[in-house]
């Protein structure tokens, strides 16, 4: 039996080579004679270990695949002294524990490609644990390493530290049911009811935007194409995924989070979460009631976030608002042209604006509002709001009067909105005299210097369209979204220079240069 204490002579290792690493990692899957080559790997861990932790990670994937932490426990009826097999295993169990120890601690250091090591090395031993559980599991035909996903958990909801790059590689095993299933499982007992620190708060929306929660009827079925972190591939294994469960375990963290006090950014970030991910699947939306009006009244993206939740709230869950078209129509401030979720309000606006029974000053109101915005909006959203007034005269043949108004019938430089009574700064749209005004606006922009936006604006001349115009997809033309669709788009054709250019001219075959070298042989 091989000696398993650490060499006195070997506390003051040099650094290893990543060859000597490798060697001493083989020469101790060989043979129990040099088990003491784990102590000295161990040894040589420190904030920037990434060699030894991918070292440290070979080994123990082969000793969890070959099942050497393993012991079958007996019942005996006498006490006797352990084996040195015995002995040798929960050395074995104490260095993988250190080595997880390590690992963990790893997560705070300030490499990210040591961090992110140590995260990818944790799962990988996390999913091998699973597969070759190293304590007897009884009759269980499936294991989960729980022990071994909450610490994980804990150092990704970190107080102190932004792990958005450790959340963004974690999310690569919730393709897996059975890890997505148990990380919502454990969430609720790492969410404090307290009002948490802000850092902590930021890592735990941004760990629930990145998990998925299935769908409804997945039930509790199992499939045999799902993959299984901790259990055979394409198939059951002895997992079955509980959807109510992971719902409930959704909606107490949710209860949690929406007693703490947040800072405008993490309020901003809360909403996002709370759209895209979380409001489909909360049990009762309209608990949400009283958090989503009072962020109506903040100024900016958290207003425009919240008013996308009141519109699912009253379109999904029959809640009553009246003055929502009050707000909405204070939202309509040239402020909102630099804010990012500008196209978010107009495509909201459009739908809370769709119903043909609402009435015509209050329509009056917004067209109106819209086409004096149409004055300080940049070229791309003011082709969004003519269509958005087409639209709105479309749906209510009555405001064609606006256009036909005696007032700005003759647009001139000297009359441009003289004695114009629609009141700008009145905050009710019923009493904003919009129908006492015309669209003056527009007609000035039939002059305007860009072409595109001028024959836009010839709409209030001509006949008008037998349908609507598509919001949709003019939304999706602004500048913002064109832009951040191009950055996304993987480069196909790259150009490279096969040949060496000696002179101003292009390489040989382009046209250009034939014509280069013809103005040059005429000098």
């Amino acid at each position: 039996m091989a000696t398993i204490q650490a060499n006195p002579g070997n506390s003051q290792l040099q650094k290893m080579s990543s060859k000597q690493l490798r060697y001493k990692a083989q020469e101790f899957l060989v043979s129990r004679k040099y088990a003491n080559n784990l102590v000295d790997i161990i040894s040589q861990w420190d904030d920037s270990s990434t060699l030894c932790i991918l070292t440290l990670e070979t080994i123990f994937m082969e000793v969890l695949k070959r099942g050497d932490m393993f012991l079958e426990r007996t019942i005996s009826l006498t006490i006797s002294e352990p084996t040195p097999e015995m002995r040798y295993i929960d050395w074995l169990k104490n260095c993988y524990e250190e080595v997880w120890k390590k690992i963990l601690c790893t997560f705070d250091c300030d490499k990210a490609a040591t961090q992110l090591q140590a995260l990818t090395t944790a799962m990988k031993l996390m999913a091998a644990e699973g597969k070759r559980p190293i304590e007897p599991i009884g009759e269980l035909s499936y294991y989960f390493p729980l022990h071994r996903l909450k610490p994980i958990l804990m150092k990704l909801l970190s107080p102190d530290k932004d792990n958005t790059n450790l959340i963004s590689r974690f999310e690569e095993i919730t393709g897996y049911k059975d890890a997505l299933y148990y990380t919502w499982k454990s969430l609720p007992s790492l969410t404090p009811k307290r009002q948490p620190q802000e850092m902590f708060i930021k890592n735990l929306l941004e760990l629930i935007n990145k998990l998925p929660l299935g769908k409804e009827n997945d039930g509790n079925e199992c499939t045999d194409n799902q993959e299984l972190l901790c259990g055979p591939q394409h198939s059951c294994g002895g997992f079955t995924w509980d959807q109510s469960s992971a719902r409930r375990a959704l909606n107490k963290v949710w209860a949690c989070i929406m007693h703490w006090e947040l800072t405008p950014q993490l309020h901003k970030q809360l909403l996002i979460v709370l759209l895209e991910r979380v409001m489909p699947q909360l049990e009762k939306p309209v608990l949400l009631t009283d958090f989503l009006m009072d962020s109506l009244d903040a100024d900016g993206p958290i207003g425009l976030l919240a008013l996308q939740g009141v519109f699912v709230l009253v379109t999904k869950h029959n809640l009553e608002y009246p003055n929502i078209f009050t707000k909405l129509y204070s939202m309509f401030e040239p402020e909102i042209f630099h804010t990012k979720y500008k196209a978010r309000l107009f495509y909201l606006s459009d739908l809370f604006l769709s119903s043909t029974h609402l009435p015509e000053a209050l329509v009056a109101a917004f067209a109106k509002r819209l086409a004096r915005l149409t004055l300080v909006a940049p070229p791309e959203d003011i082709l969004i709001i003519l269509l958005f007034v087409g639209n709105l005269i479309l749906r209510h043949p009555g405001l064609k009067r606006l256009i036909d108004h005696s007032h700005g019938s003759e647009i001139t430089t000297e009359n441009l909105g003289v004695g114009d009574p629609f009141l700008t700064e009145e905050r009710d749209p019923l009493q904003s005299n919009a129908l006492l005004s015309s669209l003056w606006e527009i007609r000035a922009l039939q002059f305007h210097a860009l072409p595109s936006v001028a024959t836009a604006a010839r709409f209030i001349r001509d006949p008008l369209p037998s349908v609507e115009y598509d919001m949709t997809a003019a939304l999706d033309r602004t500048g913002d979204q064109i832009f951040d669709r191009e950055i996304k788009n993987k480069v196909k054709d790259i150009m490279l220079t096969f040949e060496r250019p000696n002179s101003m001219a292009l390489p040989k075959g382009e046209r250009l240069l034939q014509y280069w070298q013809l103005t040059s042989s005429m000098r």
